[in-house]
């Protein structure tokens, strides 16, 4: 999807309302925030519009009424502060008087970020473009401005007034953040950079399910290594006989119910790989059995498939990471996903890392390459594997013309 970004409307000296989306993880016991890697990721695209001379004033929720994580984002300010190098102000507020009059004040290189966005509750209402372009939070703040910058990809599949009015009323782009996705995963979509590899494991059965269904409807990949859950249901589908534990937590979690939907797409002729082996904990000790052999508890892939799937991702020009192979937290059987990460990292393929489980073995790893996008989405990042639209995207897409 091609969508404006800031190299299409070249916002010099005005004002611009810039929506980010830092929701960050919080301690629930003392309210601090345990991550800052969305506040940092937005510091490209604030710097460019304060070195163009505009004034900006960030718009961001976090968290949801009534859970511990909705707080005020007085914290995050003083963390963009750091990031950016620059003086931000926190405004206690959305768009009451102070706001609104802080925001007519604001001076050239000026920042500004409003409070917590889903204070006002039409936020948490999902609605169409035009619907919202109606709502008091844009027809408040959309007068104060010149422009408004989408850069919350991790945000784009809710369609709330922050995200999809004022593309309506006013000039409208993607931030840098939001460029980079959209790129990064047109990748996925582009015929010439084949063969796509897709690594897919975790927990989330049925978001994979989805991916893998529109994957093999849309033959979008060459080849989709199953791990965890996931790899456990198409074992079943395909007949195989994984022991009586293993039986047993597929149907505890209710995913027992998901193996007509595995079979169809084995019959159909999906590219799906499933291991050979596995890591399982077995009376206590750790041992590796063959697929059609397994007697305990699995917990990996194990080294015979860890060795097949990891020449297909040397082989892969676009290999998309979503989901461990194993139990990461347990240092045990984090060595299937480790594997496979590192021979993405290490392969001449370009590599698209999304979820927080796999985001979070990069660790303090170096990944500033052009060669690698780590993905801030999450719901967005499933919606869009999934082959689903968008509603930011596609507001910023009806924007053009807007405001000119």
């Amino acid at each position: 999807m091609e969508i404006p970004t800031l190299d299409d409307l070249q916002f010099s000296e005005k004002k611009v309302l810039v929506r980010i989306d830092i929701n960050s993880p919080v301690d629930p016991e003392t309210g601090k925030l345990l991550d800052y890697s969305r506040i940092k990721a937005y510091s490209s695209t604030i710097k460019e519009l304060i070195e163009k001379g505009n004034s900006v004033v960030l718009m961001s929720h976090q968290g949801r009424p009534g859970d511990n994580d909705f707080i005020s984002l007085e914290e995050h300010s003083k963390l963009l502060n750091k990031y950016l190098g620059a003086s931000v102000e926190f405004v206690d507020d959305v768009i009451g008087p102070y706001a609104r009059e802080r925001i007519s004040k604001l001076k050239p290189g000026e920042i500004l970020l409003l409070d917590n966005v889903r204070l006002i509750s039409e936020e948490l209402i999902e609605a169409s473009p035009l619907q919202h372009a109606k709502s008091f939070l844009v027809r408040r703040l959309s007068p104060l401005f010149d422009g408004y910058v989408n850069d919350a990809f991790a945000a784009a599949h809710r369609s709330q007034a922050s995200l999809v009015g004022f593309p309506m009323i006013l000039k409208s782009s993607a931030g840098r953040v939001m460029e980079r996705e959209v790129l990064a995963l047109s990748k996925i979509f582009n015929p010439d950079d084949s063969p796509k590899v897709f690594v897919l494991g975790g927990g989330k059965v049925l978001d994979s399910l989805r991916i893998i269904e529109n994957l093999v409807k849309r033959k979008l990949a060459d080849r989709i290594l199953t791990g965890g859950l996931i790899a456990e249901l198409f074992a079943v589908a395909k007949g195989i006989d994984l022991g009586r534990d293993n039986i047993n937590i597929l149907e505890k979690k209710g995913l027992l119910s998901l193996i007509p939907r595995a079979r169809k797409i084995l019959l159909s002729g999906g590219p799906i790989e499933i291991p050979v082996d596995f890591r399982v904990e077995k009376e206590g000790k750790v041992i590796e059995e063959p697929s059609s052999k397994v007697t305990g508890a699995i917990k990996d892939i194990g080294l015979t498939t860890m060795n097949i799937y990891s020449s297909f991702i040397k082989e892969a020009k676009v290999i998309v990471m979503r989901g461990p192979m194993g139990i990461i937290e347990d240092e045990r059987f984090r060595e299937g996903s480790k594997e496979l990460l590192n021979n993405a990292l290490e392969s001449p393929g370009y590599v698209i890392i999304g979820g927080g489980h796999m985001i979070s073995m990069l660790g303090s790893r170096d990944i500033e390459s052009t060669k690698i996008h780590v993905s801030t989405g999450g719901g967005a990042l499933l919606l869009f594997l999934a082959g689903e639209k968008l509603p930011a995207l596609e507001a910023l897409n009806m924007s053009r013309g807007v405001g000119k």
